[in-house]
């Protein structure tokens, strides 16, 4: 099975490329993030309508996820973490799907960093490491799938010098992000590309595509049990070069 991560910015300008991208791949799943809509306007029904059962999470103009399933619908576990019952913000959503617990997350930005930003992010970062250590104790195929806003590793980027003040690859960022991994977690990407240099976003300023100047910062991470099934992984990257595309290219791992 095909299980995807696809960072849609704006799933109404994006649907036709969407659509395109089941209609064309057939993933058996498939985790958005950036949905930039209300629960009452999202797109159901094209998206039913091309096979896919769909749960969501969304909010008016930003932020917003949602977990696709061929042939059936997700059933969903949870909408959003816990920890701060104050946080607005549709960032998380997780669901069951063939025995697979599947979560589509949407981590903050953090930038600018340092300010409050930068401090939401890191307190997002422990509650979603709490869940996950829920997650791990149920001793069952589980990924946690999406957008972290995390440059892992120096070779996860284009540029160290350009990026060594941003959000994305300040150490505190990373060490909530390694801190993930030292639960048990496997990165499904970074099995299949040890030495890096594999991007999945290019931002649309400067010529970032055309230069192939990119980062990656989308992540499925497994638990023991998905990756002891886990066949491949990789980065649909033609589909960031196709007209008024998303500025994220599909990511993917194949289990068995």
């Amino acid at each position: 099975m095909k299980i995807v991560t696809y960072n849609i910015n704006g799933i109404k300008a994006r649907l036709p490329r969407l659509l395109e991208y089941l209609a064309e791949e057939q993933p058996e799943i498939v985790c958005l993030q950036e949905l930039k809509t209300s629960d009452e306007t999202f797109p159901a029904a094209e998206i039913e309508a091309a096979g896919y059962g769909v749960v969501w999470h969304g909010q008016k103009a930003w932020n917003g996820v949602a977990i696709l399933a061929k042939g059936q619908t997700p059933r969903v576990r949870q909408r959003g973490l816990e920890g701060e019952p104050e946080d607005e913000h549709s960032r998380y959503i997780e669901a069951e799907v063939d025995g697979l617990t599947i979560a589509a997350l949407y981590l903050p930005n953090g930038n600018p960093q340092p300010g409050p930003k930068f401090d939401y992010k890191l307190r997002w970062m422990t509650r979603l490491a709490a869940r996950a250590r829920v997650l791990l104790a149920e001793e069952v195929p589980a990924i946690l799938a999406g957008d972290y806003n995390v440059i892992a590793n120096d070779d996860d980027t284009f540029s160290v010098s350009r990026m060594q003040d941003d959000a994305l690859m300040q150490p505190e960022s990373r060490g909530a992000y390694r801190a993930l991994l030292g639960q048990g977690w496997t990165d499904a990407l970074r099995t299949q590309f040890p030495k890096g240099g594999v991007w999945t976003f290019w931002d649309y300023q400067a010529g970032a595509w055309q230069r192939d100047a990119g980062f990656r910062i989308d992540h499925l991470l497994l638990s023991p049990q998905a990756a002891d099934r886990m066949i491949d992984a990789g980065v649909d990257k033609a589909y960031r070069g196709r007209e008024k595309a998303s500025d994220h290219a599909p990511t993917w791992v194949r289990l068995r």
